[in-house]
């Protein structure tokens, strides 16, 4: 199972499970930025999101009521006048890759969604790393990369992410109250080091 996920409630930590619909409808540059936008930084109106993206609000208010067709986004019914107020329904959504693999549309779908999804990383860290140089040293110095390999079996790695999802979860609210706290985004990547070598096409090594 991936997620994928910002908090956005107060309390319980919500998540989604995406179906091949809602796979379908996220997968689109604005909508994915969107609701990212709504997960980050709260409920916001549909001129306050495109201009926030770059976009105009009749885009931006289309493709919220498409996100709002699949759950993913919400009216909150606090707007004036036209101005609708939206925020995000969840604090994460998740997904089984393999649950898509019969169905041709929501696999690539899915495929570009994750792709999409590494070049908002790439696109961040960049920005970090652009910012980095005015941060204090006792900030710079815990932020970064850092990568390293384990040699597992399938239900080792799937318990690995388990315990690293508890970690974080441990995490999530630790600082609150402590007003030099900041939110920081924690990604977890793992991937198989040799993906040519693929399980029961060629001699396991």
């Amino acid at each position: 199972m991936q997620s994928y996920s910002a908090q956005v409630s107060e309390n319980a930590y919500v998540g989604i499970r995406l179906d091949a619909q809602a796979i379908r409808v996220l997968a689109h540059p604005l909508r994915s930025r969107l609701l990212s936008r709504l997960r980050t930084n709260g409920p916001a109106t549909a001129t306050d999101l495109a201009a926030a993206l770059t976009t105009n609000t009749g885009a931006t208010s289309y493709h919220l009521r498409k996100l709002e067709s699949v759950g993913l986004v919400i009216d909150t019914g606090e707007g004036e006048g036209k101005r609708r107020l939206w925020r995000a329904s969840t604090d994460f959504h998740s997904w089984t890759n393999s649950a898509f693999r019969d169905d041709e549309d929501a696999a690539t779908a899915l495929e570009w969604l994750q792709r999409d999804y590494v070049r908002q990383l790439a696109e961040k860290t960049e920005r970090w790393l652009d910012a980095a140089p005015s941060w204090p040293a006792e900030w710079v110095d815990v932020f970064g990369l850092n990568d390293t390999f384990v040699h597992v079996t399938p239900e080792q790695m799937r318990e690995l992410n388990a315990r690293l999802n508890a970690l974080l979860a441990e995490y999530r609210s630790i600082g609150d109250g402590d007003p030099r706290a900041r939110r920081a985004s924690v990604y977890i990547v793992a991937r198989p080091m040799d993906p040519d070598v693929v399980p029961g096409v060629e001699a396991d090594r």
